[in-house]
Formats: C-alpha cells, structure tokens, sequence
C-alpha cells in the first residue's frame, strides 16, 4: 500500500514513553503506517531508540522532522517534511530546508521526501507556539490556505493539525471541498471512533497521537475499525 492509500496513521513522539505491551498493540492495531514526530526535545538518539522498538513489526515508517537538527533516514520509508501555510515566521515555510539542504551538502534522499502543507489550528498547542501560527481562522481562510497549498505550491500531503485538541469538522471538510490533488491528512484529538468516524469522513487520512499515551492503545484499534 502507497502512502496515498492510507486512511489511518499513528503517530509516535519519541520525547513521550509507552507502556508494556503497548508498542505491539500498536503494531497489530491494523493503522496503516508508523510515524515518528514531535516537537519538543525530540533528538537522533530518542528518535533511534524509538525506531529500535518497532522496527520489528515491518509496518511503513515515516519520519516527520521537527527541524534540521534531528532526521532519521536509514530504515525509513518516507520524510514528511512540514511547511507551516499559517506560520509568521518564514523559517517554517522555507527557512528550516535550506539550512537542511545546505547542512546535508545537498544530499538528500529526494525520492523519500513527501512535502507537507501544515495548517496549525490549536495556539496552546506546542507546533503552534514554536512556529508562530495565527490560528484563529474562519473556514473560508483555511480553506483559501488549502487551495493555494494544493493549487499554486503543489503540496502532495495538506495537513490540519489541531495538536492534541479535537477540531471543527466544519473546517475540515471546507478545507476537503477546497481540495483538487493533494491528500488530506488530519491531526487532533481523535480518541474515540466516533470522532475518527466525523473526521475520516472530510479528511482523506486521520492520525491518531496522543490517545495512545493519555488512554492506552486499546482505543487506537476503535479508531482504525471507524475508518477502515
């Protein structure tokens, strides 16, 4: 399966712990791929410690750089490489991937690289703190920020991201109906398959994160049947 045919993505931060048992419930949950991302003190070495304790499972693994300073790329499948369409600051659309590019001397693992269009929807959120989002947009903005991520930058991947806090489905489909090519993907709060359900109906891809370690993986298998 093709990263385009997923539907459902756990998300693991390598600055948080799981519990016994928790990584093959994960494993064996049916989420279609494993993707390593956070944004606060995420290192090589956690990342790879992280990597170590799923690799066996051989499901598809993404690396979603919270910056330069710490990609993972050997035994990885995919870079989801983030460029935030609401940030304030230009380093998050473009500043970060030059430093990137020039810090690697241009070798990059291009054919591995997916680019993603971030629009950043929680202020309390830790992403939306760091990257200076504004958030506090109405539907019709998130979409007009999705249509010029799809139509005008070709970003593959637009990703709305509410970072831990359950969104406004009526955002989520606006930015779907403002969709021509690029995958919807969404983040935020999904914790139940209720809510996996209403939002897997407007987003292409849901990502399930933080349910794991606030409820335990048990509820990452009812969010994967909700959209499956």
């Amino acid at each position: 399966m093709k990263w385009k045919d997923w539907v459902h993505v756990t998300k693991l931060d390598p600055d948080k712990q799981l519990k016994a048992g928790d990584i093959d419930a994960i494993a064996t949950s049916g989420t279609d791929a494993l993707m390593l991302s956070g944004t606060l003190n995420v290192t090589k070495e956690n990342l790879e410690t992280l990597q170590k304790q799923i690799a066996a499972y051989g499901l598809p693994l993404v690396m979603e750089p919270a910056g330069p300073e710490a990609v993972l790329v050997k035994g990885v499948n995919y870079l989801f490489v983030p460029s935030v369409m609401n940030t304030t600051d230009v380093q998050w659309i473009v500043g970060k991937h030059r430093y990137w590019v020039q810090q690697q001397d241009g070798r990059i693992p291009w054919d591995m690289v997916v680019p993603e269009a971030y629009i950043v929807l929680n202020p309390n959120s830790s992403v939306g703190k760091v990257t200076k989002a504004v958030c506090d947009l109405k539907a019709e903005e998130v979409a007009a920020y999705t249509a010029v991520a799809d139509r005008y930058f070709h970003f593959p991947v637009v990703y709305i991201e509410y970072s831990g806090t359950y969104g406004n489905p009526a955002v989520v489909k606006a930015a779907s109906e403002a969709l021509d090519e690029a995958i919807l993907y969404y983040g935020g709060g999904i914790n139940s398959a209720e809510k996996a359900a209403e939002m897997g109906k407007y987003a292409d891809t849901i990502v399930v994160g933080n349910a794991v370690y606030d409820l335990g993986a048990a509820v990452l298998k009812a969010t994967v049947d909700a959209v499956q």
